[in-house]
C-alpha cells in the first residue's frame, strides 16, 4: 500500500485515536504530537473544496473544472448547472489548466502536471475516449500552457529546454509533437499572450518585471519579432485579446497612467486608442467572445473584483444580474457567444464557477462546493481599512490598505496574526480560506492582511516602492502595522504573530529582527533568508526575474546591501518562538534558506518548530500535507500566541 493511502487511513481513523504523528513523508522537529481532539475539530474545515473553470468543451457539452476529491486537485467535467462532476483526471499529483482541443474530430484536452512540486511542468494530452494520458513535452524542462490556435491545430507554449535558463515561446502539433519548434529563441523569458485570427501571428510578450514588459507580434512564418511599442519605456502591458477580424488588438497597460487600463491597437496604422481613461484601478483580465460582439473585463477596485460587460464596437454596457463581493476569475466566453463562465470567490465561501446569459443578463451557478457543514453565515468578513506609514505623500502620511477579520466577540482584546503576502508582486485580497476563518472562529485571533508598498493593485508607483535598496520600507510598513494596531481597543498589542509564505517568509523573518519585543511568535513559509544565498540557489529560469526585484548581487554594493538586512545575518535579534516550513523540492526558494535561518537561531534559547516535507515544492499542495500543517500551526499559536 502506498505511503498516501496510510496518512488516508490514519486520518479517517483520527477521531478514535488519541494522536496523530507525521508520515514518512514529513521531517519535523520541536512539533509535538497531534492531539486526535485537535483534527476531529479542524476536520470541517478541512474539508472546504473549491471549483475553478478551466475551459469550455468546444462541442458544447458542459465545461472542465479543477475540484478536488481526493488528495490532489484533478480535471472533472462538468455537463450543465449542478449536474454532477464526473471526474477525468487521478493522479497523486496536482494536474493544472485543462485546455480543450478545439480540432474537428478530437475528444481530450492537455493539461500539466509536475512531480514533487518542483515546478518542472510537463504538458499532457488526455484523450477523453479512451482515458489515455500522453506526454508531449521532453519530460525535463519546465513548460507551460498550451494555448490553441484558432484552426490551424498547433497550440503555443512556453518552455526552457532549449538551455534551461531562457523560456521560449514554442509551437507544437500535438499529433507530431517531435517537430516542436522554438518561435522566438532569445534570451529573457517570452510567453504566448493572443493568437491572431489567421493563426500567422502571435502575440508574445517578453516579461522583464512587474514594472515592465515588451509585447511583440511573432509571424510565424519568418520568425521575425515586430515590438508593438517603444522598448526603452518602462511599461508594463496585461492581458491582450486579437479581435475576430484581425484589425484590432486589445490590451491592457500603465503606460499612460499609474493604473492598467484598457487600449485598442490598430494593427495597419499602429494608431493605439485608451478606451478608459477614466479608469483609477487596474483592469485585471479581458475575453472577447468569438463572434467580437461582446467583451468583458474585471477590475481590481481596492483588492475587490467588479465585472464590467459590454457590446461591440460601441463599449455599450450591459445590464446584468448582481455579482457576488468577491474576486473573479476565469473569464470565458462559450463557443456559442451566449454565456460567459466566471469563477467567483467570496470571503465567505470558496471558489465556484458561474455562468452570466448575455441573453438574459441571469447569473447561473454551476457548481457548489462543500464547506464541510459549517454554517458559513457565521464566518468574518473582512473590513477594509488604511493605516499611515512612515513616508508621505504630497504632504500628508502614505496610507497603507490591510483588510482585517475580527472574531465575533471582541469585549476582550484579541490577540492578532498578520498575514503577509508573497510575491513581493502579490496582493492580499479578500478571498475565502478556511484556515484564516478557523483562526478567528476557533482560536479567536483576528487576522490582518496588510498590503505594504511593492504589492499590486495600488499603481506603478505604489509596486516599484520597494525595489532594490529600498527593500526594507516595506518592513517598516509592517512597523506601522503594529503602531495602529496598539491604538485598537479591541486588538492586543502584546499578542501579535506574524505568519507568510515566499516573501512574507521574508518579511516574517524580518519582522521578527526588527521588532522583536513586539511580536510574539512567527510562522515561516518557504521563506527567503538571505538574499544572496536565495539569488545564487534559485532555478536559473528565475535568477535574472528575481535580480530585478531584489537588486543585482554581483554588484559590490548591492550586495553588501542584500547581505546586511538578510534575516539570517541578523538571526540573533530574533527572540520569540519560530516555526519554519518548507517543501524539499522548492525552485523557487531552495530548502537550504529554511536550513540556514533554523541554525542561525538555534542559539537564541528560543523555541523552534521545524516542519521539511519531501513531496512538495514552493508550499503544500497536497491535503495530507496541508492538513499536518495546519495542525502544527493552530498548536503553535495555541501555545505561543495565545498564553
Amino acid at each position: 500500500m502506498k505511503r498516501v493511502s496510510i496518512l488516508l487511513l490514519l486520518f479517517i481513523a483520527v477521531p478514535l485515536a488519541a494522536q496523530v504523528t507525521p508520515g514518512d513523508n514529513l521531517e519535523v522537529t520541536g512539533i509535538p504530537t497531534i492531539p486526535g481532539e485537535l483534527v476531529q475539530r479542524t476536520g470541517q474545515y478541512q474539508n472546504v473544496r473549491s471549483a475553478g473553470f478551466s475551459d469550455w468543451l468546444p462541442d458544447g457539452s458542459g465545461m472542465y473544472i479543477s475540484t478536488r476529491f481526493g488528495n490532489t486537485a484533478q480535471i472533472h467535467h462538468v455537463a450543465a448547472p449542478g449536474a454532477a462532476r464526473l471526474q477525468r483526471t487521478f493522479f497523486e499529483e496536482p494536474v493544472y489548466g485543462a485546455s480543450a482541443d478545439p480540432r474537428p474530430g478530437k475528444h481530450g484536452f492537455c493539461f500539466t502536471r509536475d512531480v514533487g512540486g518542483g515546478e518542472f511542468y510537463q504538458i499532457y494530452y488526455f484523450d477523453t475516449q479512451t482515458g489515455a494520458a500522453t506526454l508531449l513535452t521532453d519530460g525535463e524542462s519546465r513548460n507551460s500552457g498550451a494555448y490553441w490556435a484558432h484552426e490551424s491545430g498547433v497550440f503555443a507554449y512556453s518552455s526552457n529546454r532549449r538551455n534551461g535558463k531562457d523560456t521560449d515561446v514554442w509551437i507544437m502539433d500535438p499529433d507530431a509533437p517531435d517537430a516542436t519548434w522554438n518561435l522566438t529563441e532569445k534570451s529573457g523569458a517570452w510567453y504566448p499572450v493572443a493568437w491572431a485570427p489567421t493563426d500567422d501571428r502571435l502575440v508574445v510578450v517578453q516579461y522583464i518585471s512587474a514594472n515592465v514588459t515588451h509585447p511583440y507580434i511573432a509571424d510565424l512564418k519568418t520568425r521575425e519579432l515586430t515590438p508593438l511599442f517603444d522598448e526603452s519605456k518602462k511599461v508594463s502591458y496585461g492581458s491582450s485579446e486579437w479581435a475576430p477580424d484581425g484589425k484590432l488588438i486589445y490590451y491592457t497597460s500603465d503606460e499612460d497612467d499609474e493604473f492598467k487600463q484598457l487600449y485598442t491597437y490598430n494593427v495597419e496604422t499602429g494608431k493605439k486608442t485608451n478606451l478608459t481613461p477614466e479608469l483609477r484601478w487596474d483592469i485585471a483580465g479581458v475575453s472577447i467572445s468569438d463572434d467580437g460582439q461582446y467583451l468583458a473585463y474585471t477590475m481590481n477596485e481596492d483588492g475587490i473584483s467588479t465585472l464590467h460587460l459590454f457590446t461591440m464596437p460601441d463599449m455599450t454596457p450591459v445590464i446584468f444580474d448582481p455579482i457576488p463581493v468577491g474576486l473573479i476569475g476565469g473569464l470565458s466566453f462559450s463557443p456559442d457567444n451566449k454565456s460567459l463562465a466566471l469563477s467567483i470567490n467570496a470571503a465567505s465561501s470558496p471558489t465556484d464557477v458561474h455562468v452570466l446569459s448575455l441573453v438574459t443578463g441571469s447569473l447561473t451557478r454551476w457548481t457548489t462546493s462543500e464547506v464541510g457543514g459549517l454554517n458559513t453565515d457565521e464566518f468574518s468578513s473582512p473590513q477594509l481599512i488604511h493605516y499611515p506609514t512612515f513616508d508621505e505623500v504630497d504632504g500628508k502620511a502614505r496610507e497603507i490598505p490591510a483588510f482585517v477579520y475580527l472574531p465575533k466577540n471582541t469585549s476582550d482584546k484579541a490577540p492578532v496574526i498578520i498575514s503577509i503576502h508573497g510575491g513581493p508582486e502579490g496582493q492580499s485580497r479578500p478571498y475565502f480560506s478556511s484556515t484564516t476563518q478557523y483562526w478567528v472562529n476557533e482560536l479567536g485571533c483576528a487576522v490582518i492582511m496588510p498590503n505594504v508598498r511593492g504589492s499590486t493593485g495600488y499603481g506603478k508607483t505604489y509596486l516599484a516602492l520597494d525595489n532594490g535598496f529600498n527593500r526594507e520600507h516595506s518592513v517598516q510598513d509592517i512597523g506601522a502595522l503594529l503602531d495602529w494596531i496598539a491604538t485598537q481597543p479591541h486588538l492586543d498589542k502584546d499578542r501579535v504573530a506574524v505568519f507568510g509564505g515566499s516573501y512574507g517568509g521574508y518579511m516574517v523573518l524580518a519582522s521578527m529582527t526588527h521588532y522583536p519585543e513586539r511580536i510574539k511568535c512567527g510562522v515561516d513559509v518557504v521563506g527567503i533568508s538571505n538574499f544572496v544565498t536565495f539569488l545564487k540557489n534559485t532555478k536559473a529560469y528565475r535568477r535574472d526575474l528575481r535580480r530585478v526585484e531584489y537588486g543585482d548581487e554581483r554588484d559590490e554594493a548591492m550586495r553588501e546591501h542584500l547581505e546586511k538586512i538578510s534575516p539570517s545575518n541578523n538571526a540573533g535579534k530574533i527572540r520569540s518562538a519560530l516555526f519554519v516550513a518548507q517543501g524539499e523540492n522548492d525552485p523557487r526558494v531552495p530548502a537550504s534558506e529554511a536550513r540556514q535561518i533554523v541554525e542561525a537561531v538555534k542559539g537564541n534559547g528560543i523555541p523552534v518548530w521545524t516542519m521539511f516535507a519531501k513531496d512538495e515544492g514552493h508550499g503544500f499542495r497536497k491535503k495530507n500535507n496541508r492538513d499536518y500543517f495546519m495542525w502544527a500551526t493552530i498548536l503553535f499559536f495555541q501555545e505561543y500566541l495565545l498564553k
